[in-house]
């Protein structure tokens, strides 16, 4: 019981200020930002929120249609031949595309149709290859 009371007087002191946090043996494990598992996440969510995000409910050579979209709706992305592909940080093809996966896409919105346009397709770990 000692050992209890001991403890709640030294967090009682860390609280009020007299006692630095690392004299009660406590540090904080993650200091920098950077130790996620993929990388910082704050940076790499900043990166994500300019992308579209989906699932993939069904694709062909002229147009995926994703499903669990912002909009609540499935929806359609136009693909075209300037479309690229990247799975895992490096460049794949249309075909390795597969229904069920979760994709982000860098799309370009017609402002006179509102039809979007994929530019680039991201699948897999997308981390590393988010940048512009």
């Amino acid at each position: 019981m000692d050992h209890v009371k001991q403890v709640l007087a030294a967090w009682l002191l860390v609280g009020m200020g007299m006692i630095p946090p690392g004299a009660t043996g406590q540090t904080d494990v993650n200091k920098e930002p950077g130790t996620a598992r993929f990388g910082n996440p704050t940076a790499t969510a900043r990166q994500l929120q300019d992308l579209f995000y989906g699932v993939v409910k069904s694709v062909d050579k002229k147009e995926l249609v994703l499903e669990k979209t912002k909009f609540g709706i499935d929806q359609a992305i136009l693909l075209n031949k300037k479309t690229k592909y990247v799975r895992d940080g490096k460049a794949s093809k249309f075909e390795d595309l597969r229904k069920g996966e979760q994709v982000w896409i860098r799309i370009k919105t017609d402002k006179k149709t509102g039809e979007m346009t994929a530019k680039v397709v991201l699948t897999g770990v997308i981390a590393p290859t988010v940048q512009k």
